[in-house]
């Protein structure tokens, strides 16, 4: 038995902090297929922006198709934000291309930087969080809005090192970041989780001190526990510290479009959706 899925009209803004869509998931190549013969009842799909920016044929036809049913987001790896190299744009400018083409209702990426000297690290790299760290971003995502004409949505990525120099904590920096630039965050609960472990912070403090009226989308993944520090694996169930954190973020921020991302040992769409659905015990007044 197949469902259809309601979806939000392509290019359409939902309501602040994105509310109403619900669940959704990531658009990952080998559930294509099954996405087209059952059309399952998934609220929306989120798409990984560089896997689609120059493709055609197969993968480009089914997301196409996907996209006249459901609502779309888009979650880059490659803006690099953080860098002190020029921004791409050309890259810039085929992101919007792609945003148009698919109707997607946002643009995300990470508060990172991925590369120097025009060699990129494929790797999302901290930035120290200073005052000089700020304006920079601050006026790179000024730029970013202006090409996409849209917020620029960013993410807290997990982290395995800081900066000895930082002057603010992580959620300073990124509160300071929406006031100054205007962009909107993307709060990865299970990120936050693995760099308090990873650097000994309260990660209720910093779900807490947030400005969660800025908050569009939440992520929930899976880590890996190596004894002296997490990784961000996203290759696993959600763990139960992070599902107390999500309580956390949906009582503060409203019931926030949630995602469940899972990268690596993808299994089933069946058993995808079943993770995505223990989200719904959490939230209150959804819709």
């Amino acid at each position: 038995m197949t469902s259809e899925a309601v979806a939000v009209p392509g290019g359409a803004r939902p309501a602040p902090g994105g509310h109403g869509l619900g669940l959704g998931l990531g658009l990952r190549a080998q559930h294509l297929p099954h996405v087209l013969d059952e059309w399952p009842a998934v609220g929306w799909f989120e798409i990984i922006s560089e896997n689609f920016m120059d493709s055609g044929g197969y993968p480009r036809h089914a997301l196409d198709r996907i996209a006249e049913r459901y609502p779309i987001v888009m979650h880059g790896v490659s803006m690099s934000i953080g860098s002190t190299d020029p921004l791409d744009m050309d890259y810039l400018h085929r992101l919007r291309g792609l945003a148009e083409g698919v109707g997607a209702l946002w643009v995300s990426d990470h508060v990172c930087w991925t590369g120097v000297a025009g060699v990129s690290t494929h790797e999302l790299l901290p930035v120290p969080f200073t005052e000089d760290t700020l304006r920079h971003m601050a006026g790179r995502v000024g730029v970013v809005q202006d090409v996409l004409e849209r917020p620029l949505v960013l993410e807290n990525p997990s982290t395995y090192a800081a900066f000895a120099n930082s002057t603010m904590t992580e959620w300073e920096f990124l509160a300071r970041l929406c006031e100054e630039s205007g962009c909107e965050l993307l709060l990865d609960a299970n990120n936050v989780y693995v760099s308090a472990v990873n650097h000994g912070f309260d990660p209720e403090e910093y779900v807490r001190e947030l400005p969660h009226e800025r908050v569009r989308q939440i992520h929930l993944a899976g880590h890996t526990d190596l004894g002296t520090h997490l990784i961000d694996t996203h290759d696993r169930p959600v763990s139960a510290p992070v599902w107390d954190l999500y309580r956390l973020a949906v009582e503060l921020a409203g019931p926030t479009p949630t995602l469940l991302e899972w990268d690596e040992h993808i299994p089933p769409f069946p058993e995808l959706l079943g993770e995505l659905r223990k989200a719904e015990r959490y939230r209150v007044n959804d819709g």
